[in-house]
């Protein structure tokens, strides 16, 4: 049997002598057997490729580009560290994603801190952290972060997050370029121009850029180019009259393939789309070519990592449904719940065996909605058999969490042939350790 859904799990994915599903030559099921389940298995060389991949596609169209990892996609010291060495710039979007990323090493200096109501003390502790660029994503968070910086006497560069009324064609919870959403300065409703205009004449801020994000994840490659459109134009007189577009970013939001009937669009037809409009509308308009800034978070990680799971509990249901029920669910990957996620899955240690029964995989958890994947065709599963979901990289680990009391999964990081413990399984003294009697 043949992998047949190998591009959507980490390159060098293939099945040994024993039928065992293998990433990088290294056994699945015995890393199960070592780290136990659920455990999420990432590999290093998909990571580091799929980052070069970024730099090199946009790089040779527009040099002029920094590939800023989105890290709400995963993160992690080890994550912070290979974003470090691959020279990528960071997206982060809380102050403990700007602590996680800067006790890795990373450049603080580097990093864009987005979100829709930062904190005071986050704000405070990223302007004494030496944070590069704060995007700023409203009126309140703008006169507050320069009251911040006057009071510390020092001038903080930022960016506008504008929305620009474009939809993306995305999940509700996913789209963020609409009007009706809670991020960023509408530019339909002409609050965009009040921000410009107030952050232009801010005695301690320095306006360097605009940013807008559409949603995610996007399949479509004609949302990118409309909106480059729509942002510049709108932009330019405020270009005539003195704002100096350093840096722009039509945001990230790039797509993996997490079925194989839907795979995306590849980095190089992203990188045509967004560097030909931007390359082009500069022109027409005649003005300068700004840095350009992507945001790509699940398409560096999603598909370089799988969710590992034991098959426990099978309930046949005559004529209706076999749920097969694993040791993991909504706790580990809540996407199926949140947003109706579709995933594939094998039977790690049953490569090799045809599949003939089509089965339901739910989760652990009290909840009937904990399903993981419907109706899929596997083969004919066994108590104790190990199930892998690929493209599980990407916001499972991120939105995580403990319901029902559940400790959270290990996380194994491959390289060149080994693997190792990046993140160890929660205990149930971890989940006692913040109470107090």
């Amino acid at each position: 049997m043949t992998l047949n859904n190998i591009d959507l799990f980490p390159h060098n994915t293939s099945i040994n002598s024993s039928g065992n599903l293998t990433i990088d030559n290294l056994d699945i099921n015995a890393l199960a057997d070592e780290f136990g389940t659920p455990l999420y298995v990432y590999d290093e060389a998909t990571i580091r490729s799929i980052a070069k991949e970024y730099k090199n596609m946009f790089q040779n169209l527009y040099p002029d580009t920094k590939v800023a990892y989105a890290s709400k996609a995963f993160m992690s010291l080890s994550m912070a560290k290979i974003a470090k060495e691959e020279k990528l710039s960071l997206d982060v979007v809380s102050g403990g994603e700007v602590s996680i990323a800067a006790k890795s090493g990373f450049p603080t200096s580097e990093m864009y801190f987005h979100g829709n109501n930062k904190t005071p003390q986050e704000l405070s502790e990223a302007i004494d952290s030496g944070v590069g660029t704060i995007v700023v994503d409203g009126f309140h968070e703008l006169r507050l972060l320069n009251q911040i910086a006057k009071d510390k006497n020092v001038v903080q560069e930022i960016m506008l997050r504008l929305s620009p009324s474009v939809d993306a064609h995305t999940h509700g919870h996913t789209t963020t370029g609409i009007l009706d959403v809670k991020f960023g300065f509408s530019i339909e409703t002409g609050e965009s121009s009040q921000a410009i205009d107030e952050s232009l004449n801010s005695s301690n801020l320095d306006l360097k850029g605009i940013h807008f994000h559409l949603g995610s994840p996007i399949f479509e490659l004609e949302p990118y180019s409309t909106a480059i459109d729509t942002v510049l134009d709108y932009l330019k007189p405020f270009i005539e009259k003195g704002l100096n577009l350093r840096e722009f970013s039509p945001g990230g939001g790039f797509a993996i393939g997490y079925v194989s009937h839907e795979p995306p669009p590849p980095i190089s037809a992203y990188a045509e789309t967004i560097t030909s409009m931007l390359i082009k509308k500069c022109d027409d308009l005649n003005i300068p070519t700004p840095t350009l800034i992507i945001e790509p978070g699940r398409s560096i990680v999603g598909r370089a990592g799988v969710a590992i799971y034991t098959v426990g509990v099978i309930k046949d249901i005559p004529n209706v449904r076999t749920y097969v029920s694993v040791d993991g669910g909504m706790g580990d990957n809540i996407r199926p719940a949140l947003y109706g996620s579709k995933y594939e899955a094998v039977v790690v240690n049953k490569m090799t065996n045809q599949s003939r029964e089509t089965i339901t995989l739910a989760g652990k958890y009290c909840e009937s909605g904990d399903l993981l994947i419907k109706d899929i065709s596997l083969p004919p599963v066994e108590s104790g058999d190990r199930i892998a979901i690929p493209a599980s990289g990407a916001y499972c680990l991120s939105m995580s969490s403990t319901y029902n009391m559940n400790p959270r999964p290990a996380v194994v990081m491959i390289n060149q042939g080994t693997a190792r413990l990046i993140r160890r399984r929660e205990t149930y003294e971890d989940l006692m350790s913040l109470d107090l009697v």
